[in-house]
């Protein structure tokens, strides 16, 4: 298994995870095609930030302001990965939510509608799909503080459009003093939540194999202004296909602190929470929590688990084995109401063949709200699709 880390050393923008991802080791030919296709020939070049050695990614693009529809149809004619277009689509989307949520109702972007974003978005989605990664995670992202100047006027740090996408995403942040203004873009935050798929606790184990560092614009004497990705590999030998199983008996406490230990032990790294209605001693009705996770996270979880629920014995079953299907992810297009959506597609593998394809549901509920259609419609036509192009890859 191979994790990606986001190190927000310095905060989060569009070029310097870009350029991290290319200093990891991501592929130049790619990214600089996919980019100079929707803008020009960007400038990789290589700088120093207090000291550290970094790349640097200038767009050379101009400003403009465009439909979210303009940007989508731009990123379409990419010469990128299938999967590349698609990540970026919905990178755009997510800005899009948070400037409607901000703004209201709005025909162009600003900011974020030009050319550099544009290309930076491409890039980095490129840069991430050429890793191969099987999953992302990021430590708290430093957002800054004081104001900065927008399209709109002078805002408060972070951009509201930013604050609104880090919330929705569950990233977690840092702030800083006034004097050190922004330093996340909504493009980075856009990035960071769409790329990040482990909860900012889970544990994080393994081998590191490379290091890269994307530049900021500014280059501060005692802080590198720089953005920092890690790949990290299992240790071979250290992992094998066995959990650990959690299990306690609850028969005082509501349904709303159960539902709130479920979200918390999830957020702490759980592999899977189950909540079984049982009955107990005494014929008094309660709950059976049981909890999925890896070795290592049992005595961790325990202790949430514990503390949420008031339990005062929790059972341990060690290193369980379990069955692990392959997994591929597939991006379909989906058209509603004369809108076409992407729609990320987990196909379960066993022994060569393909036996399931779920629609991702955070996806689905999205798209669903947008075409004001029904989510389980939304998550059938994508599923067809996949299903519709494992049959064609059969022999």
């Amino acid at each position: 298994m191979r994790v990606l880390f986001f190190d927000p050393v310095h905060g989060a923008a569009g070029d310097m995870v870009c350029g991290a991802l290319l200093d990891l080791g991501a592929d130049a030919g790619l990214v600089t095609a996919a980019m100079r296709s929707v803008v020009g020939e960007p400038s990789v070049s290589v700088v120093t930030r207090a000291g550290i050695r970094a790349v640097s990614v200038d767009t050379r693009a101009t400003p403009a302001a465009r439909t979210l529809d303009e940007v989508i149809s731009r990123v379409r004619e990419a010469d990128a990965p299938e999967s590349a277009i698609g990540m970026a689509c919905r990178v755009f989307s997510r800005i899009a939510a948070a400037e409607e949520e901000v703004h209201g109702r709005s025909a162009h972007f600003h900011e974020v509608g030009a050319d550099d974003a544009i290309a930076e978005v491409i890039g980095a989605c490129t840069a991430l799909c050429s890793l191969g990664v099987d999953a992302v995670a990021t430590a708290p992202v430093p957002v800054g503080g004081g104001t900065v100047e927008t399209h709109h006027g002078t805002y408060p740090v972070p951009a509201p459009a930013t604050l609104a996408i880090l919330k929705r995403s569950g990233i977690p942040v840092i702030y800083g003093p006034p004097g050190e203004g922004e330093l996340c873009t909504p493009t980075g935050a856009a990035l960071l939540a769409e790329m990040v798929t482990l909860p900012e606790k889970a544990r994080l184990c393994g081998r590191v194999v490379a290091a890269g560092y994307g530049a900021g614009d500014r280059d501060f004497p005692s802080v590198p202004n720089v953005f920092r990705a890690v790949l990290l590999e299992d240790i071979p030998g250290a992992r094998d296909d066995s959990v650990d199983v959690l299990e306690t008996n609850v028969d005082d406490a509501t349904a709303e602190v159960i539902a709130a230990c479920s979200e918390t032990l999830m957020a702490a790294g759980a592999r899977d929470v189950c909540i079984i209605p049982c009955t107990m001693k005494k014929g008094r009705p309660g709950w059976l929590v049981r909890v999925v996770c890896l070795p290592g996270d049992g005595e961790r979880l325990s202790a949430i688990l514990a503390r949420e629920t008031g339990t005062l014995g929790i059972r341990c079953i060690g290193s369980v084995h379990r069955f692990v299907a392959g997994r591929e992810v597939t991006e379909v297009s989906i058209t509603l109401s004369g809108e076409t959506y992407q729609v990320p597609v987990k196909c379960a593998v066993f022994d060569g063949s393909v036996y399931s394809c779920k629609a991702e549901f955070s996806r689905v509920r999205e798209v669903a709200q947008r075409a004001s259609v029904p989510a389980r419609e939304v998550a059938r036509m994508a599923e067809e699709v996949a299903w519709k192009r494992v049959r064609r890859k059969s022999p």
